[in-house]
């Protein structure tokens, strides 16, 4: 991405790992004493980072943001995206998009009810709270959806989910399935195909982030 000529943002917000149990547990909510949950405190530190970009470094176009992101991060652009229009293009890959269906069609996505007050059955009023896919009449930014067909941590559904969504509220998005190749596309996938998804990733910033675009 760099060598194609953009400034690239990576950051680590709460809920991740590396700094310490209460980093990695400020979003698991939404019960106890825990943190309020998916798309909260992650998505605000994701935010800032943008921000003290925007302030710290003047080759960096606030009128020219892309966000991309994969598995949880495919979640974080799905849900940027619906909270946000700051951002020209989104490419979310390998993405949570529909946390219901999510529980039955991952395999293991269930282990993650301590990140919801509960098991579906119990609770699903707050995996629908938390699931992009709830809010995606607010996207207005161009959409690029990978996803791969043998994926069987995010299943394929849930890149169709949020498509065909998005096709149905006649926003702008696109669709690249990848057949035979499973989460680990980026990083184990065949030659061929992690080439044709980087050429994608390229060709649809290119489209809206360069400056001869719109």
């Amino acid at each position: 991405m760099a060598s194609g000529g953009y400034v690239v943002l990576f950051s680590n917000p709460r809920g991740g790992s590396g700094y310490s149990e209460e980093h990695g547990r400020a979003i698991r909510g939404p019960a106890g004493d825990a943190g309020p949950g998916w798309g909260t405190r992650d998505y605000e530190d994701v935010m800032a980072v943008v921000d003290t970009a925007i302030e710290r470094f003047d080759f960096v176009d606030p009128d020219r943001l892309g966000v991309i992101g994969g598995s949880y991060g495919g979640f974080m652009t799905s849900w940027v995206i619906d909270h946000t229009n700051r951002f020209k293009a989104a490419i979310s890959e390998r993405a949570v998009n529909n946390l219901v269906s999510m529980f039955g069609s991952s395999d293991l996505f269930w282990v993650f009810e301590r990140q919801f007050g509960g098991p579906l059955w119990d609770n699903i009023e707050a995996y629908l709270d938390r699931s992009p896919s709830t809010y995606a009449n607010n996207i207005e930014t161009p959409v690029l959806v990978l996803h791969s067909e043998q994926d069987l941590r995010c299943n394929i559904e849930q890149g169709e989910h949020l498509f065909t969504l998005l096709r149905l509220l006649g926003k702008e998005v696109e669709m690249l399935r990848f057949p035979g190749e499973s989460h680990e596309l980026t990083r184990g996938g065949s030659p061929a195909h992690r080439v044709m998804r980087f050429d994608a990733v390229l060709e649809w910033f290119g489209r809206y982030l360069s400056p001869t675009s719109g």
